[in-house]
């Protein structure tokens, strides 16, 4: 778990993809915004219902936000609205891949604002072409970035041997991310263990050469 300055960071890995789930909770209105309800909604919800001890308020979800349209980062999606009535929002070209209705269509640039949480949403195409990263910048820290699977240590997210589709996603991570933001910039993936741009910053070239 981070407790940052205003709000709390806390996440499991659920399902045999071993995805990673995030919740952010407002630590003074309890405003929650979950990041990719991807499997097990029990799960789920006791992650929310554990955030609760991170706030003085009444703990509520407002927004469920897709990074992206693959399989296995939706499968507990309408469980979770359904019980939650909360609503969802994904990066626009990615909407018609999901079966769960998108309340919230998100371009690159846009700012979502639940109470005193602020998303800038990065669009990141080539890993699917809706994909989106969501930047939260702590007032006294360093900011924290949510990339679903378009950004891991060690490398992009994965393009199909796809040239045109590499290239798009290595240009949008490079200009869109490590161009405008700090190496303590923390990385939270789709799977696996977080990193930072400055760990990953040395390998770009490297990346870039070999292509995946």
């Amino acid at each position: 778990m981070y407790g940052l300055t205003n709000l709390t960071v806390r996440s499991i890995a659920v399902s045999e993809m071993s995805n990673n789930v995030y919740v952010l909770t407002s630590k003074t209105t309890g405003a929650q915004v979950l990041i990719d309800a991807a499997d097990n909604a029990p799960a789920i919800f006791a992650l929310l219902a554990e955030a609760q001890n991170d706030t003085s308020a009444d703990a509520k979800l407002g927004l469920i936000v897709t990074t992206h349209s693959h399989w296995d980062h939706v499968r507990a999606l309408a469980e979770v609205r359904e019980a939650t009535q909360a609503p969802t929002a994904a990066g626009h070209d990615d909407i018609a891949d999901i079966a769960v209705p998108t309340d919230v269509p998100l371009h690159h640039g846009d700012v979502r604002s639940l109470d005193d949480i602020d998303l800038n949403v990065i669009h990141l195409r080539g890993h699917t072409p809706g994909s989106i990263a969501l930047l939260y910048r702590d007032p006294e820290g360093p900011a924290h970035l949510f990339t679903g699977d378009s950004l891991f240590p060690g490398g992009l997210g994965n393009t199909n041997d796809d040239a045109a589709r590499f290239s798009s996603l290595y240009t949008d991570v490079v200009t869109r991310i490590f161009d405008q933001l700090p190496d303590d910039t923390l990385v939270h993936p789709g799977h696996g263990d977080g990193t930072t741009l400055g760990a990953q910053r040395g390998s770009l070239a490297e990346w870039k050469k070999r292509g995946w």
